[in-house]
């Protein structure tokens, strides 16, 4: 109830109006019976712009970490992605990641749509990155479609760090729904797997014009960490010749430089 009343009464209309969100291929969304919607992610408000626009009860996967905050807006950060929808799973691998596909798969029996991120978190610059295989398994072990979508332009209406959205009209991009029926019962073979995913993948860059890397996202951030870490050593060395290493490293820990690009990088 609290969810509807979120999304029709107060959130929706609001947003509409600022965001004007325009949608392409709502057709393809199915009136009943439950779906993988399979998006890129490119802003932390992809999973309020994309639930907006289907008619349906959408449930995403988020990280725990949203509904685990302290203080008066941690407890309201809990309460609206609890409002939303939203279920917290631990992101970190191995057990946990288990964990989220019983979550996801228990969402899908009940009938209902599962939202998912193949990227496992946000590009870090704009570019589609190489899907993780849990959307490829929930989707043969429920034997449901996945419909590709494409978020447009949620990055520019929201940048990665900044907490108050730029008023800029948003898209939504509705691909035709994927059947991978053929594969039922293979969903413990890896090469099916990656095949699938690799395919959802393919549709996605249609829909978004993305440019693809063929890497995880977790892994560039990984890496974007470690470029930003060294350069700043470098200029600390070079504005402070005398210092020791580990001071120089302690100082660098302590700007938030110490290469970890935070939960998202453990996404599964």
């Amino acid at each position: 109830m609290f969810y509807w009343v979120l999304k029709t009464v107060i959130l929706g209309p609001i947003l509409r109006l600022l965001f004007r969100p325009w949608v392409e291929g709502s057709q393809h969304i199915p009136e009943t019976g439950p779906a993988i919607f399979a998006s890129n992610h490119l802003s932390f408000s992809d999973s309020i712009f994309l639930p907006l626009v289907v008619p349906r009860r959408m449930t995403f996967l988020a990280k725990s970490d949203y509904f685990t905050g302290e203080g008066l807006k941690g407890r309201m950060t809990a309460a609206f992605f609890k409002g939303v929808g939203q279920l917290p799973v631990d992101r970190s691998g191995g057990r946990a990641s288990e964990a989220a596909l019983r979550s996801g798969l228990r969402v899908l029996r009940r009938g209902e749509l599962l939202g998912l991120y193949p990227e496992g978190t946000r590009s870090p610059d704009g570019r589609l990155y190489k899907g993780k295989t849990g959307v490829a398994r929930m989707a043969l072990e429920a034997g449901v479609p996945v419909l590709p979508v494409a978020m447009i332009d949620t990055d520019k209406a929201q940048p990665t760090g900044t907490k108050v959205p730029k008023l800029i009209r948003v898209g939504v991009r509705i691909g035709t729904p994927l059947d991978f029926s053929r594969y039922e019962g293979m969903e413990g073979d890896r090469f099916v797997l990656r095949s699938v995913t690799d395919e959802i993948m393919y549709a996605l860059m249609e829909l978004s014009g993305q440019e693809y890397v063929d890497i995880y996202a977790s892994a560039m951030k990984d890496r974007i960490a470690r470029d930003k870490k060294n350069r700043a050593k470098e200029a600390a060395e070079a504005a402070h010749p005398g210092r020791a290493v580990s001071e120089l490293e302690e100082a660098l820990d302590a700007e938030g430089l110490e290469g970890d690009a935070g939960p998202e990088r453990r996404a599964s």
